[in-house]
């Protein structure tokens, strides 16, 4: 049919007067703004078509992307289809009320993105069904548009509207992933936390009930690990915390961890904080482990283990456990070195030290002048000095085992 010289269409006339100003947004962001320009009657022209363009989404979807290439039952059927339909719905909605609040829109697309990561996926995959939706989209709206003889200049419009608000679309399906994202990283972290309660209770916690909250935590249960004692909380966990049960608020944080194969490693990953690493044992006697790995860090403070940033446990066994009750210590060493109490310092120390050399070489007077950088007459001088003192003490193989535990922790 011919149009008249100068006359307009139908659709032109309702649409034409719509090409002038745009109406103000009300949020000036630029996707409110492109659909303050589009006429509200487009969702007339476009809600008939609906169903059909919503189906070849699905199936262009299906056909592309690997993902999803499967049978539309259950909750993924469920969820890729109403996900579709509820973009058209709502991209229509918003045609003609531009200045809708994004929390009414939002629930559908933040859910795919919870069931997305729900699935073990990252975002990148719906992201690129959201890019296919939006070709198809806007080739059949384009195809209807023509035929209903909207305005060239409404398409471009109505095309730059379309893929915005898949951008918008993806972003609320990322913000839905990384809430899911979060709140499992929440969940995992607590039973952690479980898990080393229950591994450093004592008595120790039932090995079934050790056993599953390892599985609840994702965290394999070694036949050996250990614990490490850190000298106070940092302003950065340490690398070995990122497999690692780990405790780092209290005022004596701490690690557990499956027993190291490459020790220096672990010593790698403590750079920074003073560290004692506890003995290995098996998970039931986590706390051993850990309760030997903070006498350790208080012998380093209180100067009778050497200053290292890393001090393993099981390098210092007999100190470890020689100070782990003082009171005794420092009885042993009243009783069994009673006999140099009457001597000046100067003679005690020349004397217990010939002492614990004499003893734990089975007196060898060459190998304790040689410790002693002495000379080897000097070294017999001394031991008639000690056999008078200690007569038939020096032969006792158990008072000879305490005097030299005694001596050791004197010095």
């Amino acid at each position: 049919m011919t149009r008249p010289q100068g006359g307009r269409s139908g659709v032109e006339a309702t649409f034409g007067p719509l090409l002038g100003p745009a109406r103000p947004a009300a949020d000036g962001t630029r996707l409110v703004q492109l659909w303050s320009l589009l006429p509200r009657e487009l969702a007339a022209v476009y809600r008939p078509v609906l169903p059909d363009v919503a189906g070849e989404v699905v199936r262009e979807i299906q056909r592309t992307i690997p993902d999803y290439a499967r049978p539309l039952d259950g909750a993924f059927g469920k969820a890729l289809k109403a996900g579709v339909h509820a973009a058209f719905l709502q991209f229509l909605d918003r045609i003609g009320h531009p200045d809708t609040p994004a929390e009414d829109r939002g629930r559908v697309f933040l859910g795919l993105g919870v069931h997305e990561f729900a699935q073990g996926r990252g975002v990148d995959v719906l992201q690129a069904a959201y890019r296919v939706g939006a070709r198809v989209t806007w080739r059949r709206m384009a195809e209807a548009g023509t035929r209903a003889g909207v305005p060239s200049a409404i398409l471009c419009l109505l095309a730059e509207a379309i893929f915005a608000y898949i951008d918008e679309l993806s972003a609320l399906s990322v913000a839905g992933h990384a809430q899911a994202r979060e709140k499992a990283a929440g969940a995992l972290e607590r039973r952690r936390h479980r898990l080393l309660e229950l591994l450093l209770t004592e008595p120790p916690s039932p090995p079934g009930v050790v056993e599953e909250a390892a599985r609840l935590a994702g965290w394999h249960l070694p036949d050996r690990l250990v614990a490490v004692a850190l000298d106070g909380p940092g302003d950065e966990p340490p690398a070995a915390a990122v497999d690692a049960l780990a405790d780092l608020e209290s005022a004596s944080p701490c690690l557990v961890l499956p027993a190291p194969e490459d020790r220096r490693a672990l010593a790698g990953d403590l750079t920074g904080r003073r560290a004692a690493i506890g003995p290995a044992v098996p998970p039931a006697h986590a706390a051993r482990s850990l309760r030997a790995a903070r006498e350790a860090l208080h012998l380093v403070e209180a100067g009778v283990l050497p200053d290292e940033p890393v001090t393993w446990c099981d390098a210092h066994l007999s100190q470890l456990w020689l100070f782990k009750e003082p009171f005794l210590a420092a009885e042993l060493a009243r009783l069994r070195l009673a006999p140099l109490a009457g001597l000046t310092t100067k003679q005690h120390a020349r004397l217990a030290g010939t002492l614990l050399a004499w003893l734990e070489t089975c007196g060898n007077v060459r190998e304790v002048a040689d410790r002693l950088a002495v000379h080897p007459q000097t070294v017999r001088s001394r031991a008639q000095e000690l056999e008078a003192l200690f007569a038939d003490r020096l032969r006792d193989p158990e008072r000879r085992f305490e005097m030299i535990l005694a001596l050791r922790g004197a010095r």
